[in-house]
C-alpha cells in the first residue's frame, strides 16, 4: 500500500486503512436501505393511516429531504468540533429510530413526524463523507468518495426490488420498523473504526514534513453550484419517467419499465473505476463532459419510442451521470483541502436535497402543463446551459 500512496502522491493517516474505507462504504449502503427503497410505496402504506387516496404520498416524499437539507450543516459544525466518528455515530442511531416510530405509528400525524425526524437525525452521507475527509486527501479521498456515490446508486437500485419482494409477507409500513436493524448494525460496526487523526497543521508556507507541498484548494463556491445543477438536471427525470415509457411503449410491463429506470445507475458500479483513473486529474472537465452527455441523453428521450432507443438512451445518461458524479466526488475532494471538512459536506449535502427538492417541485408543475416527457427535457435544458456556462471556467482552469 506504501508504493500506491508514493504513486499517487498522498498518505493515509495511521488508523484508516483501505478495508475500513470500505465498511463505512457498505454501511452507508445499508443505512439507505429503508431511506431509498420505502418512500417508492407511500401510495401504499398512507391508506391505512387515513389518507385512502394517498395524496399526501408527494408531499411526504420530500419531507426527509427538506428537513434534512436544514439540519446538515449544524450536524457537519458539530462533527468538526466534537468528532467526526461520533457524528458519523449518530446519525446512523438516529436514523434507526426514526425508522422505528415510522413503522409503528399508526396515525399520518405520528407518520409524519417520523419522517421529520429521519431527516432531521439522519444525514448519513455528509457524516461519512466528513468522517472520510478527515482522515484521507488527494487521490485516496476522490477515490473514497466516489465508493460512496456507489454504495448510493447500489442501494437506489436493490431497496425497491428487496422492498417490493418482501411485501407479500411483511407490508411496506412495518418494514420501516423491520430495517431499522440495518442503521443499528452499521452503527456496530461503525463503532470499531478509530477516530480520524486530527494532525497539527504544518507552519504557514512550510509543507509537512516528508511530504510535497500541495497546491492551494480552491474555493468550494464552483462545486456547489455545480452540486446543485447535477442534481436538478438528473432527479428532475426521475417521478415521471415510469409515465413516459408507459404511454410510449404500452404493455411492457412494470418490470421492464423498472429496469429501465434503473440502467443509468447500474452504469455507475462497472464504470466508476475506470472514469475515476481518467478525471482525477482533470475534475472539471470531468464534470463539463459528464453534464453535456446527461443533456444528449435526456434530449434524446424527447423522441425515443422503441425499446431498443429507450435502452440506448438510458445507458448514455448512466455514463453522463457516472462521469458527473466522479467528477463532483474529485472536485469535493479538492475543495475540502484546508477546510473543516464536517462543515463542508454539511453544506454541500444541504445544496444537493434543496436540488431535489426544487427539481421534484418543477418536474410537478412541468408534467401537470405539458406532459411527462417536460421534465426530462427540462433536465436536458439545465445540464445544457450548464455545460456551457463552466466551458469558460474550464478553459481558465486549464490554463
Amino acid at each position: 500500500m506504501t508504493a500506491v500512496l508514493e504513486r499517487t502522491g498522498t498518505r493515509a493517516p495511521a488508523g484508516l486503512r483501505t478495508r475500513q474505507i470500505h465498511a463505512v462504504a457498505a454501511c452507508y449502503f445499508v443505512a439507505s436501505f429503508a431511506a431509498l427503497g420505502l418512500p417508492p410505496y407511500l401510495t401504499a402504506i398512507l391508506p391505512s393511516l387515513g389518507d385512502t387516496e394517498a395524496r399526501w404520498a408527494g408531499l411526504l416524499y420530500i419531507v426527509p429531504t427538506v428537513f434534512g437539507a436544514l439540519g446538515a450543516p449544524l450536524w457537519g459544525r458539530l462533527a468538526d468540533r466534537y468528532g467526526r466518528k461520533r457524528l458519523l455515530l449518530r446519525a446512523q442511531l438516529g436514523l434507526a429510530v426514526s425508522f422505528l416510530l415510522a413503522g409503528w405509528a399508526d396515525s399520518l400525524p405520528a407518520f409524519t413526524a417520523a419522517l421529520v425526524l429521519q431527516g432531521v437525525l439522519g444525514g448519513t452521507f455528509a457524516a461519512s463523507n466528513g468522517y472520510l475527509a478527515a482522515a484521507l486527501d488527494g487521490h485516496r479521498l476522490s477515490w473514497a468518495l466516489t465508493l460512496m456515490q456507489g454504495a448510493a446508486r447500489l442501494a437506489l437500485v436493490a431497496a425497491p426490488i428487496v422492498v417490493g419482494s418482501l411485501s407479500p409477507w411483511v407490508s411496506p409500513h412495518r418494514q420501516y420498523a423491520l430495517l431499522a436493524v440495518l442503521p443499528l448494525a452499521a452503527a456496530l460496526m461503525l463503532a470499531a473504526l478509530p477516530e480520524p487523526p486530527r494532525p497539527a497543521p504544518p507552519a504557514a508556507g512550510t509543507p509537512a514534513a516528508g511530504e510535497a507541498e500541495v497546491p492551494a484548494a480552491r474555493s468550494p463556491r464552483a462545486l456547489y453550484a455545480l452540486e446543485f445543477a447535477f442534481v436538478l438536471a438528473t432527479v428532475i427525470s426521475y417521478p415521471y419517467l415510469i409515465t413516459l415509457v408507459e404511454q410510449r411503449l404500452p404493455g411492457l410491463g412494470p418490470f421492464a419499465s423498472g429496469v429501465l429506470f434503473a440502467l443509468p445507475h447500474m452504469c455507475y458500479p462497472l464504470l466508476a473505476r475506470p472514469v475515476h483513473t481518467a478525471v482525477a486529474h482533470r475534475p472539471l472537465l470531468g464534470a463539463v463532459s459528464g453534464f453535456a452527455l446527461v443533456a444528449v441523453a435526456l434530449a434524446g428521450h424527447w423522441g425515443a419510442g422503441t425499446v431498443l432507443s429507450f435502452v440506448a438512451l438510458r445507458l448514455l445518461l448512466g455514463a453522463g451521470m457516472t462521469l458527473g458524479l466522479v467528477s463532483l466526488s474529485a472536485l469535493a475532494a479538492d475543495a475540502c483541502r484546508g477546510r473543516g471538512p464536517g462543515r463542508m459536506f454539511g453544506t454541500l449535502e444541504f445544496i444537493s436535497k434543496a436540488g431535489a427538492v426544487v427539481a421534484g417541485a418543477v418536474a410537478a408543475v412541468s408534467n401537470d402543463v405539458w406532459g411527462p416527457a417536460a421534465p426530462i427535457v427540462a433536465g436536458s435544458a439545465v445540464a445544457a446551459l450548464t455545460a456551457l456556462v463552466s466551458t469558460p471556467t474550464l478553459l481558465r482552469w486549464s490554463r
